[in-house]
């Protein structure tokens, strides 16, 4: 019994390593592939010191990105658990939490942040 495991262990395992020494073989390319290496949409200029800050609006963009997917997962759930909560507890923590989102889009907006086009 210990043995047929062992076994079925080492073929799964001789396989695995086989398939992956195939593919690193054949997906080898080029050793710089000059797309490959420059950066996508990260903040940095592709084609200028590697040693420059990245954009600070670039980074707030994503901060504002973060803070709304974190809301929408933080308001599903508020919606699912309307029905077994007491309606006063569960309207007072959603009319808190939307007003600190509110208040927190309209900072963003007076720092200028949802301007696009600049």
């Amino acid at each position: 019994m210990i043995f047929s495991i062992i076994f079925i262990t080492s073929i799964i395992m001789l396989i695995s390593i086989v398939v992956m020494i195939l593919a690193s073989i054949l997906s080898k390319k080029t050793l710089v592939d000059r797309e490959k290496s420059s950066p996508f949409e990260c903040g940095f200029d592709p084609k200028s010191s590697s040693r420059l800050p990245f954009s600070l609006r670039f980074f707030l963009i994503t901060i504002i990105f973060l803070i709304f997917d974190v809301e929408i997962a933080l308001i599903l759930p508020m919606i699912l658990i309307f029905k077994f909560s007491n309606i006063f507890i569960w309207s007072l923590t959603s009319i808190i939490f939307i007003l600190i989102l509110l208040v927190g889009l309209y900072h963003e907006w007076n720092q200028g942040m949802l301007n696009w086009s600049n």
